[in-house]
């Protein structure tokens, strides 16, 4: 069992922590915010911190991780609705711009990260390549089912497109980003239809 759970269920203190931490670190970046201000405003103790994480870099990845899971529940949630891996990709991008034009939009918190921790051999750095990863293979796995050419390609440039609206949304008209980056997913569906 993890030290960071009780009773098989998550610590209040630990999802607290995993709260603040999370808030804080997308809001103001990572390196910016000190174990003093997580634990003042998580409202616990810094023995607690270290109960449910052995240093802030295991609170960082814990954050990581939980960016990672609800990402890839928006982008399950935004397939399972879509007949078609052409419609699979629309309700993918609408599902990003989505994340732009809300509120407390700050980029992509793993694109922040990488910034932060630009060591590729870093245990943060790592997550973020494990989960851009991912996000390239699904979206070259439903690339793959439209037309007949070889989908990598395509998938990169998606990827691309992505991570250009992502660090656009939030220095500019998040609406007119989002209208771009459509137009420029709806350039690649064409071309592999063509």
């Amino acid at each position: 069992m993890s030290r960071s759970t009780e009773g098989g269920n998550i610590s209040e203190a630990r999802a607290r922590l995993l709260g603040t931490a999370t808030r804080i670190f997308y809001a103001e970046g990572i390196h910016s915010v000190g174990i003093d201000r997580i634990v003042a405003e998580a409202q616990v103790t810094r023995a607690t911190l270290y109960r449910h994480f052995a240093s802030k870099e295991e609170l960082i990845l814990a954050y990581l991780a939980l960016a990672d899971q609800g990402i890839r529940a928006q982008i399950g949630a935004a397939m399972a609705g879509s007949p078609s891996a052409s419609d699979q990709v629309w309700a993918v991008a609408r599902s990003i711009t989505e994340g732009i034009q809300s509120p407390q939009f700050r980029g992509c918190a793993f694109l922040n990260a990488a910034a932060e921790y630009p060591d590729a051999s870093h245990p943060i750095h790592q997550a973020v390549l494990a989960h851009r990863e991912w996000f390239l293979n699904t979206v070259t796995d439903l690339l793959a089912q439209i037309g007949d050419a070889p989908a990598d390609a395509a998938g990169r440039h998606l990827v691309m497109l992505r991570d250009g609206a992502m660090a656009a949304g939030c220095l500019f008209d998040p609406k007119l980003i989002s209208e771009t980056f459509l137009h420029g997913v709806d350039g690649v569906l064409q071309a592999r239809t063509a």
